[in-house]
This record gives C-alpha cells, sequence and structure tokens, in this order.
C-alpha cells in the first residue's frame, strides 16, 4: 500500500442515485473540494477500499462484514430502508412461490443484495432457483430468465416503469426483509480503512462530519436535489423527491440490529463471523 504523505482522502462515491443525497450538499458546504472523489459501483468501491486504494467509502454490507477486522464504520450515516426501498427488487414472470428450479438472473453489482435475495427466496418463500449472473438489462435477463434480481437505478427503472409495462410482479426485497424481520435493512456502510485512521484520525472525523452535514442539507433541500437530478434522469422530480425521503440514511441503534440479524442468518455461508460486532467510529 501507497503511504507517501497526501493532502487529500480518497474517498469512494456509488455512482447510483440512492447516494445523491449524501454527495449533493458537498458542494454546498464547501467541502467537495477536500476530497479526492472516486465513483464506481458498489461492488468496485468495496473491492479498492479493501484493497487500500480507497481511505475511506461506502462498502457493501457483506463486504464490510468479511473485512471488519481492517475497517471501521461511521456511525450515522448508510444507505438502507425501513419498509421498501424502491431500488433493490425481484422481477418475476411467475409467483415466486413457482421458482423453485427456476433460472434467476443476478443483474446486481452488490453481494449484499444478491445474498438478500437469496435469503429471501430461500428461507422466507422456500424455494432454491438456479441463479446466473448478467447484466443488468431486463428485456434480456426476461427472455434467458423466469426471474431477475437488480438493484440501483436499474432497479428503479424496472420497478416504476419496465415491470408495470411488461406486466411482471415487483417484489421489494427491503419490504420483504421489513415483513419477516420487523427491523431496518442496511446496504452499505461508510467505513475508513484502520491503518488510515490510526494515521490521520482528524480526516477521518471531518469527512464523517462532512456526511453528515452534507446528507443533512441534502434533505432539507430534497425537493431541490430532485428537480436538478430529474433534468437528466429518466424519472420525474416528484419520483425522485419519493425515492429519496423514502430511503433509510441513518445507522443507529436498530440499523445496527438489522445488521445483526441479518449476520446472524447468513454469516455462516457467506464468510464472516456471524457473532462479529460492527466497530464505529469514536466521536
Amino acid at each position: 500500500m501507497d503511504h507517501s504523505p497526501r493532502s487529500r482522502p480518497r474517498v469512494g462515491h456509488i455512482q447510483f442515485l440512492n447516494c445523491l443525497p449524501l454527495y449533493w450538499g458537498l458542494a454546498r458546504t464547501g467541502a467537495l473540494l477536500d476530497f479526492e472523489l472516486s465513483k464506481d459501483t458498489p461492488e468496485r468501491l468495496s473491492e479498492q477500499l479493501v484493497r487500500g486504494e480507497l481511505d475511506i467509502a461506502p462498502i457493501t454490507l457483506v463486504e464490510f462484514l468479511k473485512h471488519a477486522d481492517d475497517l471501521v464504520a461511521m456511525p450515522d450515516i448508510a444507505v438502507g430502508c425501513d419498509g421498501p426501498v424502491m431500488s433493490c427488487v425481484i422481477v418475476s414472470q411467475l409467483p415466486l412461490e413457482r421458482l423453485d428450479g427456476a433460472r434467476v438472473a443476478l443483474g446486481s453489482t452488490s453481494r449484499t443484495s444478491v445474498r438478500l435475495a437469496q435469503l429471501m427466496l430461500a428461507e422466507r418463500v422456500g424455494v432454491t432457483p438456479d441463479y446466473y449472473t448478467c447484466p443488468p438489462d431486463l428485456g434480456v435477463m426476461m427472455q434467458e430468465a423466469e426471474a431477475a434480481v437488480l438493484i440501483g437505478d436499474a432497479a428503479l427503472r424496472a420497478n416504476l416503469h419496465d415491470g408495470p409495462r411488461l406486466g411482471l410482479e415487483v417484489h421489494d426485497l427491503g419490504q420483504m426483509w421489513k415483513d419477516w424481520t420487523g427491523l431496518p435493512f442496511v446496504f452499505a456502510v461508510w467505513a475508513a480503512r484502520r491503518d488510515y485512521l490510526a494515521r490521520e484520525p482528524e480526516v477521518v472525523h471531518k469527512v464523517h462530519e462532512a456526511f453528515l452535514s452534507s446528507r443533512d442539507v441534502s434533505l432539507a433541500e430534497v425537493g431541490k436535489v430532485a428537480e436538478q437530478a430529474a433534468r437528466w434522469e429518466a424519472f420525474d422530480a416528484e419520483v425522485l423527491e419519493r425515492y429519496f425521503t423514502t430511503l433509510d440514511f441513518r445507522f443507529g441503534t436498530e440499523q445496527l440490529a438489522g445488521v445483526a440479524e441479518f449476520a446472524r442468518r447468513v454469516g455462516p455461508t457467506t464468510g464472516f463471523d456471524p457473532h462479529a460486532r460492527v466497530e464505529l467510529l469514536a466521536r
């Protein structure tokens, strides 16, 4: 790993709409110039943080739990839901109960979402599909599979536009988890590498504070965020405002309980200690 001095921390940014409210306010608060920002998919950012190519980044929950010894999570900030999430879905041509042995396409770039979908289908629905991975193109997926798992902007399009247009069932995985466990679900947390925190504790705390301020500014002006995003996206401002306010950007006691329940259920099959504690950055 490169230990040469740097003036700015290397910070990851998920390029999906669900993270826009966490970054929009950085320009408003002036913090944007304090970061060396890298934009990518959740999976690639997770890999870069684990390899030490980023100092601070969002990381999918499964990857965080696998590498918790090297990372410290930031409190009060995450990407999750407490009920519907809108952008993590199973889209199906058949009722879920009829997917046993059926082909299910995994178009997700997040291992957490894939594992959540597999957990829901296996333990809540009671089916064992034949999974395979492919690009997140719903039209192609539905030609080759009976159902598909999608996240992010592709899932939002499938949920709001393509699924209903094609007469497909759309199942919101956040709502399925809530109905099953009564708990919120966390898809990604913000984390700093322990070695970077040891070298630059003040910088890590300033980055944490900057993201909290950005989120608060964005949610206070969520209508403006939605209007600006709608100029470039396939969704109107009303839909985007509903989406941004449906998402849960908190990471407190209830969210930690959701993380613990997910870890308990999938830890033995996902390669991390199901009893591991999430260490949070000290205030």
